[in-house]
């Protein structure tokens, strides 16, 4: 055997040897590259059963209450996951399906939920589309715009893939996208989340002067009433001055008993019981001698400072509902209303 031979036979393993380690290296390399688009395909989008965070399932009743109290008032109506008002309600609903605070704040998140679904779908974040779908759902499986919701965040998905396949994206442009995907859906909640929060207050406070307005109006008709049955009893006087009735012949203790004849209960302010808020209020009034109240006061509130005038108000306009038997002069009074879960 010559030389050269040899030398080539000798060469022949070096070479084999560098080839498959160079084949080895290019596939790490793209199982490297590929993992993190695998890894995101494999994420299992939210469902009903599954878009409340475990973190959240786990607290108790007192704590969900509470934070899903502090949430709303925060704006974080619906967003970020994990702490938002709407799966600290649905957990609480969970623990407790008979709850009216729960189910009535829900009953008024679930728009705010629908309009947030299509301004994400609007700027192609099916991602967080599908998280707000899933709560959707599991607060109320029924809702009418479940399926149309559902076929949009679909037709979208399909699109984006479609775009992608043919612009082939590298994974740094695709992660760039997503990065930038999720600044905008941050600002866009932020901002969407404090316009409906406002909107929600300005109801409610349009609600609170129109029910102020009304009571208003109420005293001043039995104002006027009182005074119309004064002047009708000053002008049917009994025997003139010369020869007035003795004193004895009407006892004064049994003139001013108060004897009621209908005393309805308070009406819960929906926002507290939503709250989990309690309170009382001592209320002073005087009946008039037909019975009626003539006019009422709060003397003094204890409670929930947040809810305070709404027990208040509540209070004042329990008392003037209720009716007493007829008496034989004006009668003042003071009792304390109750505002317990």
């Amino acid at each position: 055997m010559t030389a050269n031979n040899k030398m080539r036979k000798g060469w022949v393993p070096v070479a084999l040897t560098v080839a498959v380690a160079c084949a080895l290296t290019a596939c790490k390399k793209d199982e490297q590259a590929a993992g993190p688009q695998a890894t995101q395909q494999a994420a299992p989008a939210p469902t009903p059963e599954t878009v409340v965070a475990a973190s959240v399932s786990a607290m108790g009743v007192d704590q969900l209450r509470d934070a899903a109290n502090t949430a709303y008032n925060d704006n974080r109506l619906y967003a970020p996951a994990g702490n938002n008002a709407m799966e600290y309600y649905l957990a609480l609903r969970d623990k407790q399906p008979g709850d009216a605070g729960a189910s009535s704040a829900l009953s008024d998140l679930l728009p705010m939920a629908v309009i947030a679904t299509e301004q994400s779908i609007a700027r192609e974040d099916y991602e967080e589309a599908s998280r707000l779908l899933a709560l959707i759902g599991k607060a109320d499986p029924n809702h009418p715009a479940l399926e149309r919701l559902k076929t949009s965040v679909a037709n979208g998905e399909a699109k984006l893939k479609q775009q992608a396949e043919t612009q082939k994206l590298t994974a740094e442009e695709e992660a760039k996208r997503k990065a930038d995907q999720l600044k905008q859906r941050e600002e866009d909640q932020r901002k969407q989340q404090e316009q409906q929060r406002q909107q929600v207050a300005q109801q409610e406070q349009t609600q609170r002067e129109a029910a102020q307005r009304e009571a208003a109006q109420r005293e001043a008709a039995q104002r006027e009433e009182a005074q119309r049955e004064a002047a009708q009893r000053q002008q049917a006087a009994a025997p003139p001055p010369a020869a007035p009735q003795p004193a004895a012949a009407r006892p004064a203790a049994a003139s001013t008993e108060l004897r009621p004849i209908s005393q309805p209960g308070p009406k819960y302010p929906p926002a507290a019981q939503r709250a989990g808020a309690t309170g009382s209020v001592q209320v002073e009034f005087t009946v008039g001698t037909d019975g009626s109240i003539a006019s009422a006061r709060v003397v003094s509130s204890d409670g929930t400072r947040q809810f305070q005038r709404e027990f208040e108000r509540e209070a004042l306009n329990t008392v003037k509902r209720w009716r007493f038997q007829p008496i034989g002069q004006a009668t003042t009074s003071r009792r304390t209303i109750a505002f317990e879960q």
